[in-house]
């Protein structure tokens, strides 16, 4: 029993490990590729410079290209990714579903509507901050609409709050597509290029919109990792036990709606990295929360910056939306899943 604790706990520190230097080499790489190709020895040196009481001699160039240039984005990238993942685990655990994901309850569409409105009214040309801060408010308005209608007599029902977010999320994108309709090619293209995803012009301004909500969101859930894990065995389990079902679960959900609705407005709609990044965590790591979660946010992250690399160095100088790059692996993941639970009659 002793020798397969301790086999279980030298696997996940392995794991972690692992997931550790996945999100270094990442971080590296989206720094290093671009453009310019930075060299590695250059690269380490600017970025260990950036560490207290370490100084390398480099080419100031260089650190123009990878710190105010392309390490603000790469940030961004991974704080996104980190987001959606552990927003993804969430969602899954409280709907306990395996296909839920960050936007199931339709506030990535607000904050997609929101973005999209931003652009249309010229705001995103008076500053590029509009376009996140519009998409944000849209986003916790959608939150608060879908949780009015869906609250009845101070509890709300899982199922009113999904079809609730359901017809929502509907409306808000007939919406978005109007819009697309009425704009003229330029607006339209600006449009276009955002709802697919979009990294390009990510910088350290956005890292400082980002870093807080993430942080607190993720202190959050890792502080519900053990309500989480209870959540699995059905809400009537987790009552008989302590938990306070509806206010948890309230919480937990209005938490990660939030912060996957800050994610989309800055960065547009990307899809699928709440949906893949869990399930693959959980795979290699098992369901205990506490770890899961963890292991989502690393997880997401590398994932995430791996993917805006690829997207900027597949048809370089042009950039592919990130969102088609997530879209790529994602959706053949998805079919897989459905294929998976059909097999075990849950589908």
């Amino acid at each position: 029993m002793e020798n397969n604790m301790v086999c279980k706990q030298s696997k996940q520190v392995l794991i972690f490990g692992i997931l550790i230097c996945s999100l270094l080499v990442s971080l590296l790489l989206a720094t290093m590729y671009g453009g310019v190709i930075v060299p590695f020895t250059e690269t380490v040196k600017v970025l260990l410079s950036l560490l207290p009481f370490i100084e390398f001699d480099y080419n100031p160039m260089y650190e123009t290209i990878l710190v105010q240039i392309r390490l603000g984005r790469v940030v961004v990238a991974g704080l996104v990714g980190a987001a959606l993942a552990i927003s993804g685990v969430v969602m899954q655990s409280v709907f306990r579903n395996p296909m839920a994901d960050p936007g199931i309850i339709g506030v990535s569409s607000g904050g997609a509507f929101g973005g999209v409105l931003a652009i249309y009214f010229g705001l995103a040309a008076i500053h590029s901050l509009f376009v996140p801060l519009m998409g944000f408010i849209l986003a916790a308005l959608t939150l608060f609409a879908i949780y009015m209608i869906a609250t009845n007599q101070g509890r709300t029902s899982v199922l009113t709050l999904l079809l609730t977010g359901i017809a929502i999320s509907s409306f808000l994108s007939a919406c978005t597509s109007l819009l697309i309709s009425f704009s003229n090619a330029g607006v339209m293209q600006q449009i276009v290029q955002w709802m697919m995803g979009n990294l390009n012009g990510r910088d350290w301004s956005h890292v400082q919109i980002l870093t807080v909500p993430v942080l607190f969101s993720i202190c959050v859930f890792l502080y519900h990792a053990n309500d989480l894990d209870i959540f699995l065995l059905g809400e009537e389990q987790a009552q008989n036990m302590g938990i306070s079902v509806q206010r948890t679960r309230n919480l937990l959900l209005i938490t990660a709606s939030l912060v996957t609705g800050m994610s989309v407005s800055l960065t547009g709609a990307i899809g699928f990295v709440g949906l893949i990044v869990p399930h693959m965590i959980r795979m290699i790591i098992g369901p205990s929360h506490r770890n899961l979660l963890l292991a989502s946010v690393l997880g997401g992250a590398s994932f995430l910056i791996l993917a805006d690399l690829i997207s900027r160095l597949a048809i370089r100088p042009a950039e592919i939306q990130i969102g088609i790059i997530t879209a790529f692996f994602g959706a053949p993941f998805f079919l897989y899943l459905i294929l998976k639970n059909k097999k075990k009659g849950e589908i």
